[in-house]
């Protein structure tokens, strides 16, 4: 469902700023840090300064020499963080004072700001954007083909060539990113973790994990004060595509230390939308339509020798849920809760929680993940309509990285007819789905073809794409009985 209906503030504000500025960048590295910030400005009345703060640790020994070379990347780092400022106001037009952009380049991130805001103005009430949307205007007093930014091509602005079995993992906490740290280091990559804003979560997983503090690298992302202030006196505010900003931070972090591959934990089902029969997705920067525009980006404007991939892209969220239950180190430090993040605790309420619960069910015992989660969440009535909407049976999924409706509905239906068979009665969400019609269109479905399927649709290397094929054999096994 739509959240609000913000049209008339969304006009509002397109014309009281009708411009926003990308005033400025700046990089400075000192032994073993990087700091970048950005100058953004709404009008004369506000202007906006956030900055990340890199640390490597020990693999501040690895820093790749001249780090001048880093300064091409200001400008495009500044221009996803910039999303964040940008959605308060909708500004018709961003004037870039920093760096200049191809036609190619505009055509890429008016894409970005589009799809990757899809929730932002659904949730807002307001009809998808078209060509209006948004102009970028080139305000440079230098826009010849060396400038930041610039359309030249990477090869020629930056020459790295890192060593071939080092790999670059961002590390959220979760299931996912669980599943990728240990199937890469079990084959014997050399892994260099990556985490923003680091949590109890991401600690907890790295130190089962088995890496100390001084091997991760760690990225604190300091937003302006001034937008949260700006959020709660009515502008605009709702859902950015993080992940896409994690793109560029994190292949910016791999040229630094020297290394080619970046390999994110995103799968298959990121692709469905969350609307159905729309292009409104939460997880826009998690799909694969992304991650091959972020490719053919970064080849092309920011270093041609980064892979960034994901190792998860060809696997179902059911196959990852297989894989994660056989890691059981990570069962009970592992959180895949936004609400309760904070806190580094299993909220309970939300529908990452539900989903989490539901898509590990047909591979751990009900008393285990009530163990995990501190409740056995099938029996929470007022989940109900949660569980129905991830099921597919309302208006939108819920705006969070879940499955698709038809791996939930699979999930549901298994753990159904295996609790059934054990003669365990049913508790009240499983009674509520097995009286619906959701369980007569689904209870035919077998699980284990979803557990057997392999999208061909990927960007994997061939020994990649092998390796994960390996870990999938068998995986029918890790079900429930």
């Amino acid at each position: 469902m739509t959240g609000s209906d913000h049209k008339d503030v969304f006009k509002r504000l397109r014309q009281a700023y009708p411009v926003f500025v990308y005033r400025d960048f700046d990089i400075k590295h000192t032994e073993g840090n990087t700091s970048v910030g950005f100058s953004f400005d709404a009008g004369d009345q506000y202007s906006f300064h956030p900055r990340w703060q890199i640390h490597y640790g020990n693999w501040r020994k690895n820093l790749v020499a001249n780090p001048s070379k880093a300064e091409g990347w200001g400008f495009q780092l500044g221009m996803i963080e910039m999303v964040s400022y940008w959605k308060a106001f909708c500004s018709p037009y961003i004037e870039t004072w920093c760096g200049a952009l191809s036609e190619d380049q505009r055509a890429w991130w008016f894409k970005l700001y589009q799809h990757g805001l899809g929730e932002f103005f659904y949730t807002n009430g307001i009809d998808i954007p078209g060509d209006d949307m948004l102009k970028f205007i080139t305000n440079h007093p230098d826009t010849d083909q060396h400038s930041p930014g610039s359309s030249e091509p990477a090869a020629d602005r930056l020459k790295v060539y890192p060593p071939p079995e080092s790999v670059l993992v961002p590390v959220g906490g979760g299931k996912d990113s669980v599943v990728t740290l240990e199937l890469l280091k079990r084959a014997g990559y050399q892994l260099i973790p990556f985490v923003i804003n680091p949590r109890g979560a991401t600690a907890g997983v790295l130190s089962q994990a088995g890496f100390p503090s001084g091997e991760i690298i760690t990225m604190d992302r300091q937003m302006d004060p001034l937008l949260l202030e700006l959020n709660k006196r009515g502008f605009l505010n709702g859902h950015t595509p993080f992940s896409a900003m994690l793109a560029f931070a994190s292949s910016f972090v791999a040229t630094r230390v020297g290394v080619k591959h970046v390999a994110l934990s995103n799968e298959s089902s990121a692709n469905e939308p969350s609307v159905p029969g729309t292009m409104i997705n939460h997880q826009y920067s998690k799909s694969l339509a992304f991650e091959k525009d972020f490719r053919s980006y970064a080849y092309q404007y920011l270093d041609e020798h980064i892979n960034y991939f994901s190792l998860l892209r060809p696997l179902n969220e059911l196959q990852i849920g297989a894989l994660f239950s056989g890691f059981t180190d990570h069962h009970h430090v592992f959180r895949s809760c936004n609400a309760g993040s904070k806190q580094n605790r299993w909220c309970g309420k939300c529908a990452k929680c539900l989903f989490t619960y539901v898509i590990l069910s047909p591979f751990l015992p009900q008393h285990y993940l009530q163990e995990i989660f501190g409740a056995n969440l099938f029996r929470d009535t007022e989940l109900r309509s949660m569980l129905f909407d991830l099921c597919g049976d309302g208006r939108n999924k819920p705006f969070e990285c879940v499955g698709t409706t038809d791996e939930v509905n699979t999930a549901v239906v298994y753990i159904i007819k295996h609790m059934e068979v054990k003669g365990e009665k049913l508790p009240d969400l499983l009674q509520a789905y097995r009286h619906s019609h959701l369980y007569e269109k689904y209870q035919h479905q077998d699980i284990k073809e979803h557990l057997q399927h392999f999208d061909d649709d990927h960007c994997l290397d061939a020994r990649f794409e092998t390796m994960v094929k390996e870990a999938l054999k068998g995986l029918d096994k890790r079900l429930i009985r």
